[in-house]
């Protein structure tokens, strides 16, 4: 699928339709999501939570299409991941290896400090953040900077975090299921969504799927946060 086919939308809110928004959207490249989606994607500007039953599960196949839409126009940020950014799997999406950044802390306040950064200056198409404990305060300072940029701005999380409040305007579950993954709408702008959507994904197994190893070639090597201190913007660009 060529990138031009997973066009970066906006919609505006009507007052009759709940699935619309104000706020841009890339879309997701997934149709049956997509039309669970408030505007038809994934929403820019904005906090959005993935929680993970475990990593590995699909979270970077849901996510390729718009990844791959957004690449061209700027970096792609991938703060503190659980496994290491592999260059062959995102050359095979489409994504030229040489547009993500893999930043890796000391510290998850180092990891938090660096997605502020990225979203502040602008720097990033997307900025992906893994983090398996974060205050609601450190969740709305990141909210409040998404909303200064025109960012794709997911984070990551555990299962286990569903039931703690948070800003974020999309909240999503994900859970493996067989060539594919279960995604529930914790929470999104309009009606519930009580039905938990099966989403397949090109490429995954039908059997368990396992997280993947890391025998391929990493991106490149990582950059330490909190060395970038004083120079935030030449390290994510």
């Amino acid at each position: 699928m060529p990138a031009a086919s997973v066009p970066v939308i906006a919609l505006p809110a009507t007052g009759i339709d709940p699935a619309r928004s104000r706020v841009p959207v890339t879309a997701s490249g997934h149709a049956v999501l997509d039309a669970q989606l408030p505007g038809g994607g994934w929403p820019r500007s904005a906090l959005l939570e993935l929680l993970l039953q475990q990593p590995g599960i699909g979270e970077m196949q849901i996510l390729q299409p718009a990844l791959r839409a957004v690449a061209s126009q700027r970096p792609i940020a991938l703060v503190q991941p659980p496994y290491v950014p592999q260059a062959r799997a995102a050359q095979a999406w489409g994504i030229d290896a040489a547009r993500l950044l893999w930043l890796r802390a000391a510290k998850s306040g180092d990891a938090l400090w660096a997605a502020e950064q990225a979203l502040k200056q602008g720097v990033c198409s997307a900025v992906l953040l893994w983090q398996t404990a974060i205050r609601a305060e450190s969740l709305r300072r990141l909210h409040l900077a998404a909303q200064t940029s025109d960012t794709l701005l997911l984070v990551l999380r555990p299962m286990a975090c569903a039931a703690e409040s948070s800003p974020a305007l999309l909240r999503l579950g994900l859970r493996p299921a067989h060539g594919g993954v279960h995604v529930s709408i914790l929470k999104r702008r309009g009606p519930g969504c009580d039905e938990a959507l099966y989403v397949r994904l090109p490429g995954m197994p039908d059997r368990r799927h396992l997280p993947e190893t890391d025998h391929a070639t990493p991106v490149h090597q990582p950059v330490l946060a909190v060395a970038a201190a004083q120079r935030a913007a030449s390290v994510l660009v």
